[in-house]
């Protein structure tokens, strides 16, 4: 269910917050691959804004909120443009900070307490950068003054009981508060999961130096640590929320977020969205640098990179062509991403097969199911263009997975190109 709230009322509080976005590092997100063989995996545009832009976003309408981190072991700068663009666009101090080696989603908030701290903020947004959804962060920053034995608060909401035991599965009472966590366990807990979204008071960063020292560990975990033993302590809360929700483990999950995240822009921003240039049908993005010609049919839900190019008689639709890519006279592109700079050829075929929860299934949510299947075979999903790749005229490239700076002359089905 969609909220389409992101113009949320302000919490009734006079205190300051600092919110953390957690982006991970180089070792993260391979499942991402090859998307994230060019930038790092929160920089991938989606509705065509880098991934946790999406956050900065929603984080900059609370005005209580005064700064914002980006914390993780990438080199600093893949994200200097970015945090300089998005500072101007939004109007808020955001800082990267860089990890000297990969310290676990909780630890990184001890070794740069110091920083967070300064000024004593009242609490700490956190955020997972590979979460998505229409985040109710008005109403957790409301609810946690009003829990006034809670140190931390968890944005939860329900998955099939399949689906539970591959998140952190959260038992709550009726009054919210949490009473057992498990990460991913073994036999199924809850319904209840954990959306990888919290606000945590500023006492819970000395409560992970206790745990690095009483570990002697470099790598302290929210999910494994430091929930558990504050649930068993009953200073742990949950926020249920109904709105849409999934995350981005796999490439082939960007399709599924691209599309709610075009479904939001449209009922909060509709500005943003293109409804001419082309024949458009249904949510689409396109870049104002990118050529379109007026022939071609373009939706739903697509988005379109800076200086793309579009020829005419295309059809383009629940796709992401990125920056500079070329699609060529009458080609047609399905339930795909093509990459930074790769040219499909005139009367040339890219498609993939769409993935979505099922709709028959209550609380669902998108699998992001590994690229093979038991037998060895290549689950049939999005087709996917690394950076740089050529598509000859006239060829099929289903179900397949491209590498950068391929030519392809022929055409392929289920296939992983390297």
């Amino acid at each position: 269910m969609l909220g389409l709230n992101w113009g949320d009322t302000q919490p009734a509080t006079s205190a300051t917050l600092k919110a953390v976005i957690l982006v991970g590092g180089a070792q993260k997100g391979t499942r991402f691959r090859p998307l994230s063989l060019q930038l790092p995996k929160p920089l991938f545009p989606i509705a065509g804004v880098p991934l946790i832009e999406h956050h900065i976003k929603q984080l900059s309408k609370l005005t209580v909120i005064t700064e914002i981190y980006l914390i993780g072991f990438y080199p600093a700068k893949y994200f200097y443009d970015f945090i300089q663009k998005c500072t101007e666009t939004y109007s808020i101090r955001i800082r990267y900070l860089e990890e000297p080696v990969a310290l676990g989603t909780a630890c990184g908030l001890y070794h740069f307490r110091s920083i967070l701290l300064e000024n004593n903020p009242s609490a700490l947004f956190v955020l997972n950068a590979d979460v998505c959804g229409d985040l109710p962060i008005a109403e957790m920053a409301h609810e946690l003054t009003v829990k006034h034995n809670a140190h931390g608060l968890l944005l939860t909401t329900e998955a099939t009981r399949e689906q539970s035991i591959n998140y952190g599965s959260v038992v709550i009472d009726p009054n919210g508060k949490v009473l057992h966590y498990v990460d991913k366990p073994t036999t199924f807990v809850s319904q209840h999961i954990s959306c990888g979204v919290y606000l945590l008071r500023a006492n819970v960063v000395e409560r992970i130096g206790r745990a690095r020292s009483c570990l002697d560990v470099k790598q302290v975990w929210f999910e494994t640590e430091i929930f558990p033993q504050m649930a068993s302590e009953s200073v742990l809360y949950a926020l249920k929320t109904k709105r849409w929700w999934s995350q981005t483990k796999t490439a082939a999950a960007v399709l599924y977020a691209n599309r709610h995240y075009l479904r939001l822009y449209n009922a909060s921003d509709p500005s943003r969205l293109c409804h001419d240039r082309a024949q458009i049908v249904g949510d689409v993005f396109i870049d104002p640098t990118a050529e379109i010609d007026p022939t071609a049919k373009i939706g739903p839900n697509v988005s379109i990179g800076a200086k793309a190019k579009i020829a005419a008689g295309v059809r383009v639709r629940e796709s992401i062509v990125l920056s500079e890519a070329v699609i060529n006279e009458h080609a047609c592109v399905l339930h795909s991403v093509i990459g930074w700079r790769s040219v499909v050829g005139a009367w040339a075929r890219i498609e993939g097969t769409p993935i979505s929860p099922n709709p028959n299934i209550p609380f669902a949510k998108l699998d992001n199911k590994p690229l093979f299947n038991n037998d060895g075979r290549l689950n049939p999903s999005l087709t996917i263009l690394g950076s740089d790749v050529h598509v000859l005229a006239e060829t099929v490239i289903l179900n397949s997975i491209v590498l950068p700076y391929k030519e392809l002359t022929s055409s392929y089905k289920n296939q992983i190109i390297l």
